[in-house]
């Protein structure tokens, strides 16, 4: 039920840009180690920092309430987090207040197992991250990972009737001849497949200068393959379709670098300790858990009339051996993409 307490003002920042869409970081921990992400011997935040599944129920509670639309679940791995299935469960009642979409972002690794359960909590469609099918290739990037657990995981995910879009960090050198590949596979399947540039966020062991693959790039070389048709499908997020006709499926792409996407941000990220960022690419945030614990819901509300009011216009990330490095020190499984 919606809170008396807390305002019904949207979230509009100062730039005019109204928020409907909040990111959950529900926990930093993985059972993958992706190059591009982390470092293979990550240090994880204590159990105790983390926001309890109640906490983190409350608050989306007051995000709806101040008019957010759309909740994604991300990690490190949502479905590795204990009893999350009683989150999601809780999150859906939100669907009644205001909440349209509750979506999540996995690797997955979990699908097999919460699959099922993910379509009885009013999950309609997920995201998979998954940056290759050489099974050597996955081994290599994701450290940690099983290829055949993720597709099988997919599978079910499909049989359990749940919309599948694939997420593919282009890597140069590494995932570049697989992106057709991967595009017709997906297609075939009937998944959506967003393709990622890679971004300069946390201390990880590979120069991500050698990694980066422009998708202006991308996009010219598929031309020369495919017809490519704009597509004005929009999902709530920063990607930018187009239709390939020769497979009838949808291509997405998110371009941080190359085509800057932050005159219409809609979105912010919270942590799994309860750490609000206002962007991305910014150290800009506000610190929810210990105003919720202390003073309670209403002076979350307030403080997040702060956190529109501090956001900043975008992100400046470079990534150039010839230009000097701005990135974010913290890992993208804190802030959860």
């Amino acid at each position: 039920m919606s809170d008396p307490s807390i305002s019904k003002r949207p979230l509009i920042d100062n730039f005019g840009r109204t928020v409907k869409y909040l990111r959950i970081s529900v926990t930093d921990r993985c059972d993958f180690r992706c190059t591009y992400c982390m470092a293979e011997n990550m240090t994880f935040l204590p159990k105790k920092e983390i926001l309890q599944l109640e906490e983190i129920a409350e608050l989306a509670r007051i995000f709806v309430n101040r008019g957010v639309k759309k909740l994604r679940l991300t990690g490190g791995e949502p479905l590795v987090r204990r009893d999350i299935m009683k989150l999601f469960e809780q999150l859906n009642h939100l669907h009644d207040v205001g909440l349209e979409e509750l979506t999540v972002t996995t690797n997955g690794s979990q699908l097999r197992k919460h699959a099922a359960d993910l379509v009885a909590n009013g999950i309609k469609r997920i995201n998979v991250s998954l940056d290759t099918r050489d099974a050597g290739k996955f081994a290599e990037i994701t450290r940690w990972g099983r290829l055949s657990q993720v597709l099988d995981g997919i599978d079910a995910a499909l049989d359990a009737g749940l919309k599948i879009k694939i997420n593919m960090v282009a890597l140069r050198g590494e995932n570049d001849h697989e992106i057709v590949p991967m595009m017709e596979w997906a297609h075939e399947k009937g998944m959506d497949l967003t393709l990622i540039e890679t971004m300069p966020m946390g201390a990880v062991d590979v120069e991500r200068a050698d990694q980066y693959l422009p998708l202006s790039e991308v996009r010219e070389t598929l031309s020369n393959q495919f017809t490519l048709r704009d597509d004005h499908h929009k999902t709530g997020g920063p990607a930018r379709y187009v239709r390939v006709e020769e497979t009838g499926g949808r291509l997405g792409m998110i371009t941080p670098l190359t085509h800057n996407f932050c005159e219409g941000c809609n979105r912010v990220r919270m942590t799994a300790t309860g750490e609000l960022y206002l962007c991305l690419g910014q150290d800009d945030k506000v610190s929810l858990r210990d105003l919720l614990r202390n003073e309670g819901p209403e002076a979350v509300d307030k403080m997040l009339d702060h956190a529109m009011d501090i956001k900043p216009k975008g992100h400046d990330f470079v990534i150039d051996r010839n230009v000097p490095q701005k990135s974010v020190g913290r890992h993208m499984s804190v802030t959860g993409g």
